[in-house]
């Protein structure tokens, strides 16, 4: 990928404020080293599968207590039945809620409320890791 092409990062929740939460924490770059980020925000469920299926996503973020589908839900449906994927982060709703993030085989997990430095230090991390 280009330098010049921006990262496409999915955030998903159907609270508008979760979604701008998280692309507030992140801005407009993660790291000098890396492209700028655009944003795909997605309040529903079927429209992230459709998103993700598509194709072009770099990095999909998942609220974890979304409501009527729930990112972990949804993590672990992208994971069961979409080959090469991007990686996943859900935001779940405490801390100890970490093994249902592991269920989901989502790559991380990072609880709200959301700390922009732990969410931007998992998001590098993800993005500069080669994809499997």
């Amino acid at each position: 990928m280009p330098d010049s092409s921006p990262l496409r990062i999915l955030v998903y929740s159907d609270n508008a404020q979760t979604r701008q939460n998280v692309m507030l924490a992140l801005g407009k770059r993660v790291h000098p080293d890396l492209p700028e980020l655009s944003y795909v925000e997605v309040a529903t469920g079927p429209v992230v599968i459709q998103q993700v299926d598509a194709g072009g996503i770099d990095l999909a973020i998942l609220d974890g207590e979304a409501t009527p589908e729930g990112g972990m839900g949804i993590a672990k449906q992208l994971k069961d039945e979409i080959d090469q994927g991007p990686p996943i982060v859900v935001l779940t709703g405490r801390r100890d809620d970490v093994w249902l993030a592991r269920w989901s085989r989502a790559e991380a997990a990072v609880p709200q409320p959301i700390d922009p430095i732990r969410l931007s230090r998992t998001v590098l991390e993800l993005l500069r890791t080669p994809v499997q």
